[in-house]
């Protein structure tokens, strides 16, 4: 089963597509401008998003903010513009934009430069963007109440310093001693590509309605009798930021939200469980006093993104079940009020089989506007509240209906929410398009018809920064049914010109994660770039996939080897039966668990010409006590099971060419793993050597990359060696390697 979902100008030869857009030259890829997140104003007037270009020596990226009318009617325009860039945009009460950067500060003394991330404002009426507060480990996670001149920034500081002022000068001693050693006394120690510690996150707050336009002077005040001045009635033009929490790591990678009226700041917090393990909780802080007091803490789930209501009354999140060897997770809406007699959590929603990504209020509280993977998209779906709201029904709020409101095959994110609820705002995404700003008319949805029965409505793209590129090609989608009687979809790119007289090499890809879909724009993991070489991309979402309910995620947890191979064997069938594809020309490859998946189909079939495993898992006895968090993984899969489905044994059985890509700051899947993939590829596999001792196997090893390899001209040496073996390997030709390489 197959529908086109883009269209396309065929050219004369699908093979060798005629050079017309970005994706046929990587240069002018990776410098294609790229769009993320959004922030609206209070009032609904005003919508900002991130810009993000690439430098003038093309080896970075830089990001701008830009304003984004929310009718359509008026063009984007620019705000900002620096070589550091601006992020964390987002709105005040009373309309000021709030953003940070590390860009110099024209009010800083020579000796005072600002190295870290500063908060910055730029005033709603007009005029130059300024800093408002610093912090010597830099800020960030920029929130301000809706109602209140409150806002709250996150700093990371050194353990032993009491302030601000004692962690500057701790950071002095240390740098000038050039001391970089770090003591450890939990875990974890490393994450994704960066040490911790042995600075970590602490919130503070501060209030903007003491702020000046102008650097405060020293003018006199009260004058005593030695002739000494007090300035404490002279307004400033810095925040005092307050410290509402001390040391430790609680705050790691934390979601937090802000109390309409400031007055409440809510927070996960990491808390220690037996062992090495951690697990999230949800905590409310009051920002006047720095009191803290527990709203949820579930020892046998993890909760993220809170969100507060506008009465300030409740706070809705995302819970998730702890993991064991045997159960997946399971991802629900949580409900907890937040007044001092907090009582029980509530679950939402719990029949509905499909996983929340994010919450967002509407403003009269009366439901939640959430997103959850749905059949390789993310639509927008309404959760509304029976007659007796939030509160109401049994266990608080259980009483809700569940509604698709988009009909777009994409994937929503940052979604905003008008003030009069008339509409949403949202970044919209797919593989037919990149993100886009786009208008939801939630008023249209309400107003059609009965809850329950109501008709999704499309999306209106927005005047964006960033107009979409050319594809090379068209978006089909295609469908199987396994041998158990499973069905199981995939995006599938083809060239443009494919056809049954001009059919495409085919080339898998399997996603990471592995609790991901192929349901939204990767400019990292870009199929058009395979289609403007000819290629036909595969994108299955196999066994283990989100957005195909419970049980397609249980079919295949910890049995990797398993339900996910034959899922991934049976899409691949049926993507050769077209008469587009070429099936004697085929090519697989995947990154992380995808590598993983990609090892595993090398050791258990000859079908594919090449196989490229990128940051992949081989050894999963080595890969678990060396991951960054390595008791996650104890909880995925027993000793047992990770022998069982680790392919590493199968090594022997490897006769398809491979190409092993790997960044040595890879801390998620450890430098070790392509070492000992390398290593044994080059003896113990089946395919033969050269008289020299050479094989066709080949590894690129980026020495200062991480786990995804993102600056910009390694990305281009990674596409340009992937293109050259696929192509000396699926299509026989020789090309050349870029001069880069030496």
């Amino acid at each position: 089963m197959t529908h086109d979902t883009t269209a396309a100008t065929p050219p004369t030869d699908a093979s060798r597509p005629e050079p017309s857009t970005p994706f046929h030259d990587l240069d002018a890829y990776v410098a294609l401008p790229r769009l993320g997140g959004l922030a609206l104003s209070r009032d609904g007037s005003r919508l900002v998003t991130t810009v993000q270009t690439l430098d003038p020596e093309r080896t970075s990226y830089r990001t701008a903010l830009w304003e984004v009318d929310p009718t359509g009617a008026a063009p984007a325009r620019r705000l900002t513009r620096s070589a550091k860039g601006e992020a964390s945009a987002c709105f005040a009460a009373n309309g000021d934009l709030l953003f940070t950067s590390a860009r110099p500060d024209p009010d800083a003394g020579n000796g005072d430069e600002q190295k870290e991330a500063a908060l910055w404002l730029l005033p709603a009426a007009g005029g130059e963007a300024r800093v408002v507060a610093t912090a010597p480990g830099g800020t960030g996670g920029v929130l301000a109440a809706r109602d209140a001149d409150v806002v709250s920034v996150s700093a990371a500081v050194l353990p032993s310093a009491e302030d601000l002022e004692q962690d500057a000068e701790l950071r002095k001693a240390r740098t000038d001693a050039k001391v970089s050693a770090i003591l450890h006394a939990g875990y974890p120690v490393r994450h994704w590509d960066h040490d911790l510690g042995p600075d970590e996150d602490r919130r503070f707050v501060a209030s903007l309605g003491g702020l000046v336009d102008e650097p405060a002077r020293p003018l006199p005040t009260d004058e005593g009798a030695d002739g000494s001045t007090s300035d404490d009635d002279v307004p400033s033009s810095r925040l005092e930021l307050r410290q509402l929490t001390g040391a430790g790591r609680q705050l790691f990678e934390h979601g937090a939200d802000l109390s309409p009226d400031g007055g409440m700041l809510v927070t996960t917090w990491t808390v220690a469980d037996p062992g090495a393990a951690r697990r999230d909780t949800l905590v409310a802080i009051d920002t006047a006093t720095g009191e803290r007091r527990t709203l949820v803490d579930d020892p046998d789930a993890e909760v993220t993104g809170p969100a507060v209501s506008p009465d300030g009354g409740w706070v809705a999140y995302v819970t998730m079940t702890i993991t064991t060897p045997q159960d997946a997770p399971v991802v629900r809406l949580g409900l907890v009020a937040l007044g001092d007699d907090a009582g029980e959590p509530a679950v939402l929603a719990d029949d509905w089989d499909r996983w929340p990504t994010s919450v967002a209020w509407l403003p009269d509280g009366s439901g939640l506007v959430v997103t959850a993977d749905e059949d390789g998209r993310s639509p927008v779906f309404l959760l509304t509240f029976g007659a007796g709201g939030p509160g109401g029904g049994p266990g608080g709020g259980a009483d809700v209906t569940v509604e698709r409101v988009t009909a777009d095959d994409a994937t929503f994110t940052d979604v905003r929410v008008a003030p009069d609820s008339s509409a949403l705002y949202a970044l919209r995404t797919s593989y037919a398009a990149p993100a886009e700003p786009v208008r939801i008319d939630l008023a249209a949805f309400a107003t059609s018809g009965a809850p329950g029965e109501r008709e999704p409505v499309t999306a209106v793209v927005l005047r964006s920064p960033v107009p979409a590129p050319e594809l090379p090609g068209r978006l089909t989608e295609i469908e199987t049914v396994t041998e158990d009687g499973v069905r199981v979809r995939a995006w599938l790119a083809l060239p443009a010109g494919a056809s049954a007289e001009r059919p495409a090499p085919l080339l898998l890809w399997i996603h990471g994660g592995p609790l991901n879909s192929w349901n939204a724009w990767s400019w990292r993991w870009n199929p058009w770039l395979m289609a403007a070489r000819g290629y036909a991309v595969l994108l299955p979402d196999p066994a283990l996939s989100t957005g195909y309910g419970q049980e397609f995620v249980q079919r295949g947890w910890g049995a990797w080897g398993q339900a996910p191979y034959t899922d991934l064997m049976a899409i691949t069938d049926a993507a050769q039966e077209l008469p587009e594809i070429d099936a004697t020309r085929t090519a697989a490859m995947g990154g992380s668990f995808g590598g993983y998946m990609a090892n595993w189909v090398a050791g258990h079939t000859d079908r594919f010409g090449a196989i490229v495993t990128h940051a992949s898992l081989w050894a999963l006895d080595q890969f678990g006590p060396t991951t960054d968090h390595a008791y996650y993984w104890a909880r995925e899969m027993t000793p047992e099971m990770a022998e069982a489905n680790s392919p590493h044994r199968f090594v022997e059985h490897i006769r398809t060419p491979m190409l092993v890509v790997h960044g040595d700051k890879d801390y998620r899947v450890p430098i070790g793993e392509g070492l000992r993939l390398w290593d044994e590829l080059l003896t113990r596999s089946a395919l033969p050597a050269d008289d020299d001792g050479s094989t066709a196997h080949r590894f690129l090893y980026f020495p200062d990359e991480n786990h995804w390899v993102l600056s910009p001209q390694h990305a281009k040496v990674w596409y340009q060696v992937v293109l050259a073996f696929l192509a000396e390997h699926v299509l026989g030709e020789k090309p050349g390697l870029p001069s880069t390489l030496g």
